[in-house]
């Protein structure tokens, strides 16, 4: 039961990454347009399937118009594959358990969940969402790269190509 729970946290990482990565495409700039360019062709390293696996997602034989229609229809639906998966993983972390550092099972010192830990997730989501509303609303452009500015040109490639601070680790991966 541990292992699932373990599998569907891995799962919900990868959806938030594949959500946060098709919202990042979705301005369309010089450097969403070579974003997307560059992880979909990753997967084409996929044996046997991954040249069709690239031409399903693009629409076509290169990165366009349908690609990012087909971004937009998946950054609005996985959000609520999220949601799902999230109340699959607390029904199993419900189950399980949480780790005990002692590695003792004991029933006589748990807290319950609600009212105690319900609050104070609430409460740290409420402050999260205010930070992320002040920031987004008071200096939108804080976060943007500014070569994101320039309209998709798939003609120039943009003198340096990075991922956002949220993909620095897997770029680092791919690097080495």
């Amino acid at each position: 039961m541990i292992k699932e729970t373990w599998n569907i946290g891995v799962i919900l990482l990868l959806l938030v990454m594949a959500t946060a990565f098709m919202g990042y495409v979705l301005p369309w700039g010089q450097m969403s347009f070579w974003g997307a360019t560059v992880i979909t062709n990753l997967l084409s390293a996929i044996p046997y399937v991954g040249s069709t696996l690239v031409l399903w997602i693009w629409g076509g034989f290169s990165v366009d118009q349908a690609t990012l229609a087909r971004f937009f229809v998946f950054h609005f639906i996985l959000p609520f594959i999220i949601m799902g998966t999230s109340m699959i993983h607390l029904l199993f972390l419900h189950e399980t358990g949480s780790n005990n550092p002692t590695g003792i099972s004991s029933n006589t010192d748990k807290i319950p969940f609600h009212p105690y830990f319900s609050y104070k997730d609430l409460l740290g989501f409420t402050v999260m969402l205010l930070l992320l509303a002040l920031l987004s609303l008071l200096t939108p452009n804080l976060l943007s790269d500014p070569e994101n500015f320039t309209p998709a040109n798939p003609l120039i490639t943009p003198p340096h190509i990075q991922p956002e601070w949220y993909f620095l680790f897997a770029y680092a991966i791919l690097r080495s």
